[in-house]
């Protein structure tokens, strides 16, 4: 797929305010940290499309973004960000759970990793919890170019068999680096195959 145009459209917290109409939208979770800004930005080959920060949990709103004009991709606050006291925890996995749940639009949902961490309980649970509610999603390792291949394929297969202690299959993963645009062709031909599909 060749990304043409990649438009700002609305940032909010409420998803009935949401855009109207039946495009599908493809969103990007993790938590806080995880390069969610910098992927989005190689993905759409535009530098400061999303906001990238040195200070994690900066996505605090629903964030749409037209593609070619026929998909959105759609930028999620993380998730698990310590240092929030709980009130604003709490507002912000509203905001989540209320746009996962209640959007239908909602085509297939990318859950951000970082490679270089073992598996985290808080992503697990989050999956798990997506499984529950019947939510198609993705799995994408980032930062793949911070390891060396052979450590890189040591923590997928750890984070596979993770996964596979409560689920029959694992979602589709992929590899990712922004630093070298690797992923990008696997992502969006995904996507393209699912707009194909779906069309």
């Amino acid at each position: 797929m060749e990304i043409k145009s990649a438009e700002f459209v609305i940032s909010n917290t409420d998803v009935q305010k949401c855009p109207e109409g039946d495009k599908p939208e493809y969103a990007f979770i993790g938590r806080s940290n995880v390069g969610k800004s910098s992927l989005i930005n190689m993905l759409t080959n535009r530098k400061g499309l999303a906001m990238t920060s040195q200070t994690p949990g900066k996505t605090q709103l629903i964030n749409h973004f037209i593609i070619n004009n026929t998909w959105y991709l759609v930028d999620l606050p993380g998730y698990g960000y310590a240092q929030r006291n709980k009130a604003n925890r709490e507002r912000l996995r509203q905001i989540i759970e209320d746009y996962i749940l209640e959007r239908e639009q909602l085509t297939n949902l990318f859950v951000l990793i970082d490679c270089r961490h073992e598996p985290q309980k808080i992503d697990l649970e989050f999956m798990e919890w997506l499984g529950e509610n019947d939510i198609p999603f993705s799995i994408v390792i980032t930062k793949t170019d911070k390891l060396s291949h052979s450590r890189l394929m040591e923590n997928l297969k750890a984070y596979q068999a993770k996964l596979l202690e409560t689920w029959e299959e694992l979602p589709p993963t992929f590899l990712t680096s922004s630093e070298k645009k690797e992923g990008r062709d696997e992502i969006l031909t995904y996507i393209e195959d699912i707009n194909n599909s779906i069309e």
